[in-house]
């Protein structure tokens, strides 16, 4: 659905070329929210703004349904037809919401509908149909002023889905937002993906996000995709910066006399008693220093740091038995196996 091939961008400041992206690569199923992460300046939203040619990349293409945009674009900055017409299968949600405080919700969430050159009732029917889609029903005729942080994004997500996308980009569309704001918007987006069919593609720099919505992830750093994949591949992962960052277990305090183990519980292994087992079957003393449990999508992962008695090389049979248990299993400071 999404396509993005060796895209650079770099702009030109203060006399020197300032590289953005830097020959990022990325494909994105039909159907599936992928998330883009990373901190701020990694190039986040440059690359999101690259993808409806918002900004016209240096190099490198962008392929959405089938359709070349960056070939659409042409040389000069105006947007030509072709376009604009391509653009029409392509919602945005903005971080700031960019609603229109002289309208009301409704008629923020018309304002496409004009531009598509839609009469004044066709625009109201469905404005209406799409403020009652995102749980606004009620609030068509209140100003921006009138509104809390979550029911404007609601109506800025309304207003994407007016042109009715095949895709959706979320620009940090809950990074204003409180948590509990933030968790209904990310529900909404969910239940509009699985709703709608549709392909969204999102940047945030909230591990929560991906936690919750994402079927895949890409960890972005100074331009560049540094990891990619499927949420349930990446923490299966040995080693994988994404998936220790999205259950972070702090430094390890290791030593000659102790083992140090991490450990990631995924499919029917999180509901087994594996430590108790390891214990028994090979007469350990097992100390659990720390232990994280999280839902990503509708599955259970769970993240756990043990110490076993005397060093690694003592203690090859019990590493074993875990990896035997469908554990992905990891020693901090050693290069994962």
């Amino acid at each position: 659905m999404i396509t993005i091939s060796d895209l650079t961008k770099v702009y030109r400041a203060r006399g020197r070329d300032v590289t953005a992206l830097d020959g990022v690569s990325l494909h994105v199923e039909p159907g599936e929210v992928h998330g883009v992460i990373g901190r701020s300046g990694a190039g986040k939203s440059t690359l999101i703004r690259c993808v409806n040619q918002l900004e016209r990349p240096t190099s490198g293409t962008v392929t959405v349904e089938g359709r070349d945009l960056t070939a659409l674009a042409g040389k000069g900055n105006r947007a030509g037809r072709p376009l604009r017409r391509a653009r029409g299968g392509i919602g945005m949600i903005f971080q700031h919401f960019n609603l229109l405080s002289s309208r009301t919700a409704q008629g923020n969430v018309e304002l496409p509908l004009e531009i598509q050159g839609l009469g004044r009732r066709e625009r109201a029917r469905k404005a209406l149909e799409l403020l009652d889609l995102v749980g606004l029903a009620d609030r068509a005729r209140a100003h921006p002023a009138q509104l809390s942080g979550g029911q404007k994004q609601r109506v800025g997500i309304a207003r994407a889905l007016a042109g009715d996308p095949k895709v959706l980009l979320s620009d940090e569309a809950t990074s204003a937002l409180d948590p509990e704001t933030t968790g209904s918007v990310l529900r909404l987006l969910r239940d509009l993906n699985r709703q709608l069919g549709l392909t969204v593609l999102l940047i945030t720099h909230e591990m929560d996000v991906v936690k919750t919505v994402c079927d895949s992830a890409s960890l972005m750093e100074d331009g560049r995709l540094t990891e990619s994949g499927r949420v349930d591949d990446l923490l299966a992962t040995p080693g994988s910066r994404l998936a220790h960052a999205l259950f972070p277990l702090g430094a390890a305090d290791r030593g000659p006399d102790r083992t140090v183990v991490d450990l990631t519980f995924h499919g029917e292994a999180a509901g087994a008693p594996v430590i108790s087992r390891l214990a028994r079957v090979h007469g350990l003393d097992v100390s659990i220093v720390g232990a994280t449990v999280e839902t990503v999508g509708t599955r259970q992962i769970g993240r756990m740091r043990i110490e076993l008695p005397g060093p690694a090389e003592k203690n090859a049979a019990p590493l074993a038995f875990l990896r035997d248990q469908g554990l992905t299993v990891e020693l901090p400071g050693e290069e994962p196996r």
